[in-house]
């Protein structure tokens, strides 16, 4: 692979070590090694093979020494690795009556498919564990400032009050989501194939069916009970999720990008972010990268869906669109996550910068609780009360004077700040200790 993400200079911020890793070369050779030898034996167990043939190839594994990039001009000339790869093992057993067993009745896409399968469990296991990590982040945010008073903002524009904790909350909801679904995409991946040429097993003879359920022990993958080649619903799902999250990860970053503008800065994230030329910035370049990555993820996700238009038993074209997309989605998500856990590990909400905020329009942010208290309190028409509410905003903003100070002229012998404070967070505070709990009772 290349990129950034694999560049020295830049593979700290956009790329994954611990993901890029289980898509190297030798990961995937020592993957299909790995299902060739246990097909071996499982059909040396069933009497497909000769029963010395899969303890021989096991024994010659554990010997052979493939430098990933020979397999490399015949698999550009064949378009898979796996029949130059059977070729080598071969060689290297000798003169071993059994090397003719390996590979027996399998294609490519088996060997492939099922070696993929093994480094996705890796993967999957990886991502189930910093997603987790996140989800507890975001819980202890939310638990902690679930009644830190903040704008909330629509359409760019202060709205209400809400609660940086609720804010911690929407960030977490759809991941944990995300997180309770990962075990239906695991069960939609973490399975083996094998179908032979066409799908049909033919080779292997009545056994066909026994030998997929026993290579599927062997390897601790599912058995689908039916080939797959052209049935790419699997890794779609895979894509799909990869996406979804990547959403819910940008938006967090999108937020923060936000949240740290200058004239505003609502949160810090120490460390970090210096401009060549400008010693007063601290970029926030951990939520840039998370925006750039998901944006990434997503535009490659709608690609590999179109691999699923796989055409006929088996497809060359859509099978190599699934190479070009499905390891740099999967590093580039993994960066996310990883990211995500740093910059959550250096924010910190400022609660006097969100309280300038909150009073920056003349406390017209609270023009919605004061409408309500007033129709609740003294039982006005509610039309009415919001015309006076909406000329008393317009008074405050033109003479600089606090919305709340103007209704107290207003509607006297009532303290509606008091009212105001006590109402007009709303649920906010409830839904960021909703999520913290259900955060915590979902580990």
């Amino acid at each position: 692979m290349t990129g950034p993400a694999h560049n020295p200079i830049y593979a700290a911020l956009f790329g994954d070590p611990e993901t890029e890793a289980l898509f190297s070369a030798q990961a995937e050779l020592d993957a299909m090694v790995r299902v060739e030898v246990a097909l071996a034996q499982v059909q040396s167990g069933l009497g497909v093979i000769p029963p010395s043939a899969g303890p021989a190839i096991s024994a010659a594994s554990r010997r052979l020494r493939i430098d990933p990039a020979s397999l490399a001009q015949a698999t550009a000339r064949n378009g898979v690795p796996v029949p130059a790869l059977v070729q080598e093992m071969r060689r290297q057993m000798g003169d071993e009556p059994e090397a003719r067993h390996l590979h027996w009745g399998a294609t490519s896409q088996d060997i492939m498919d099922s070696a993929l399968a093994l480094r996705l469990r890796q993967m999957l296991d990886l991502w189930g564990s910093r997603l987790n990590a996140i989800l507890a982040q975001l819980g202890a945010l939310a638990d902690t400032y679930a009644t830190l008073p903040m704008a909330a903002r629509t359409y760019g524009q202060a709205a209400t009050p809400t609660s940086f904790g609720a804010t911690a909350a929407s960030w977490g909801w759809p991941l944990l989501d995300h997180a309770q679904d990962l075990s239906r995409v695991r069960g939609a991946v973490l399975r083996v194939s094998l179908s032979g040429a066409a799908g049909t097993l033919s080779a292997m003879g009545p056994e066909g069916a026994a030998v997929r359920a026993g290579l599927a022990r062997a390897l601790d993958l599912s058995d689908p009970g039916h080939g797959w080649h052209s049935d790419r619903s699997g890794l779609g799902r895979l894509a799909d999720w990869a996406a979804a999250v990547a959403v819910a990860l940008a938006k967090l970053g999108e937020d923060l990008l936000l949240m740290t503008q200058s004239g505003l800065a609502l949160v810090r994230i120490e460390g970090g972010g210096a401009s060549s030329t400008m010693p007063q910035k601290q970029n926030p370049v951990g939520p840039s990268a998370l925006v750039a990555l998901g944006r990434q993820v997503i535009g490659l996700a709608a690609v590999f869906g179109a691999a699923g238009v796989h055409r006929q038993n088996r497809d060359g074209a859509a099978w190599f669109t699934e190479w070009l997309t499905l390891p740099q989605i999967c590093v580039s998500l993994g960066a996310m996550l990883r990211l995500t856990q740093d910059v959550l590990d250096r924010l910190t909400p400022d609660a006097q910068a969100m309280d300038r905020d909150l009073n920056g329009g003349s406390g017209t942010i609270h023009a919605e609780a004061l409408t309500f208290a007033v129709v609740a309190e003294l039982g006005l028409d509610r039309a009415a009360v919001a015309r006076d509410v909406g000329q008393l905003c317009a008074n405050a903003l033109r003479d600089g004077r606090d919305l709340l100070d103007l209704a107290a002229h207003a509607w006297p012998d009532r303290d509606w700040a008091a009212l105001v404070r006590t109402n007009g967070l709303g649920l906010a505070p409830q839904e960021a200790r909703a999520f913290a709990d259900r955060q915590s009772s979902a580990v």
